[in-house]
């Protein structure tokens, strides 16, 4: 097994020398959102900063995105520049996985806050790696997601009983007592796992695909998924003790996964109607909650604009027009008052509209389709 160190030493070359490729239109159509992310959220050396919190953080899955983002984009440049921040601060060189946290101390130094690592971004580098390896015809990139891959099923992938494989949200942490474990339905995309099971055929990739999608059904009784959902050997799964079943800021993110599967996925259906609750609250209200108890199904409050955005691709998916109309509207009218919205909207708005508006699309089995391949044409 290649060691984190000999992925990250063998990509030093390529992230000093990746920008050396014929400069290309970013796509058939501009991307502002794209443009005014890079402005008002990564500084010039490749780092993602949240100024939302105090700290002033920077986290590997900022860092994951920003690259996803640069390869939809084709911005050879930029994608490099996060690569190497990503791999000399999160990785610091050693054979662990990138930290999830880095920021001021309260010392007033910088550096790593929390050295677990976010199994959900290290999903994003692996698939991101990997996709830039291809379509930019970059070997070293297809390496280093290989690598990557390597360290996810050996400390963050383990056999749940009477489940199977299982994607844990980081190596520590998440396996409690009493034989239960701490899940994240959104650590889960389905076009990413479809890839991944491509390139490693021998992997747990298509088991953890059937293990994720009864994550999904069984956590999300009313339609609604949670942020985090529990396991246990005897009782299944379960509502999460801590954050007791709510559904909010990280579980906008599956209804978006589940939005952006292609048609042609055989599960992308059922991943789906697993959902509906979310379908049929925007449908009634206009506009998504910001929190949902998954259990009994009651919302509270109305969700920032990136909710709507992330929803775009679900309420398409479904043909749910009038609602996607209405989100459409909201995001629109957001975007037209700023274009900065904070870190985490503007995130979810990379994602959602700019699927919505056809920059990306997944394909079934997993491929990236950003719109720069048919301007080539």
């Amino acid at each position: 097994m290649m060691l984190r160190r000999d992925f990250l030493a063998a990509s030093a070359a390529l992230a000093l020398s990746a920008t050396a490729g014929p400069a290309m239109a970013q796509s058939c159509k501009a991307w502002p959102q794209w443009q005014a992310f890079v402005q008002h959220h990564i500084q010039s050396d490749g780092r993602v900063v949240d100024q939302s919190v105090a700290n002033q953080q920077s986290t590997s899955e900022g860092q994951s995105y920003g690259m996803f983002f640069a390869l939809v984009a084709n911005d050879r440049e930029q994608f490099a520049r996060l690569w190497r921040w990503s791999r000399d601060n999160l990785g610091a060189g050693s054979d662990r996985l990138p930290a999830w946290q880095w920021g001021k101390r309260d010392n007033g130094s910088y550096g790593v806050l929390d050295p677990n690592s976010a199994s959900d971004a290290d999903l994003w580098f692996a698939y991101a790696l990997l996709e830039a390896g291809r379509l930019w015809r970059m070997l070293d990139y297809q390496k280093a997601g290989m690598a990557l891959l390597a360290q996810i099923k050996d400390k963050e992938i383990t056999d749940l009983p009477k489940l199977g494989a299982m994607l844990l949200p980081g190596p520590e942490g998440f396996a409690l007592a009493n034989e239960t474990w701490r899940l994240n339905p959104s650590y889960l995309p389905l076009p990413l796992l479809r890839k991944l099971a491509r390139v490693d055929a021998a992997g747990p990739w298509n088991a953890l695909i059937g293990t994720a999608q009864q994550l999904i059904r069984s956590s999300s009784p009313q339609g609604y998924v949670p942020d985090w959902a529990a396991y246990q050997a005897v009782q299944g799964f379960m509502p999460d003790e801590q954050t007791r079943g709510i559904g909010s800021y990280d579980a906008i993110r599956t209804y978006l996964w589940a939005g952006m599967t292609d048609d042609g996925d055989p599960l992308a259906q059922a991943w789906r109607n697993s959902l509906q609750g979310m379908a049929r609250h925007v449908a009634a209200n206009g506009a998504p909650p910001e929190k949902v108890d998954t259990v009994s199904g009651a919302a509270e409050g109305k969700g920032p604009v990136g909710f709507s955005a992330g929803l775009l691709p679900y309420l398409r998916s479904l043909k749910l027009d009038a609602a996607l109309k209405g989100q459409q509207q909201l995001v629109q009218e957001q975007w037209s008052k700023s274009s900065d919205q904070g870190y985490y909207n503007s995130v979810l708005m990379l994602f959602g509209w700019g699927w919505e508006q056809g920059q990306y699309r997944f394909a079934a089995d997993g491929d990236l389709q950003p719109s720069w391949l048919s301007c080539m044409k």
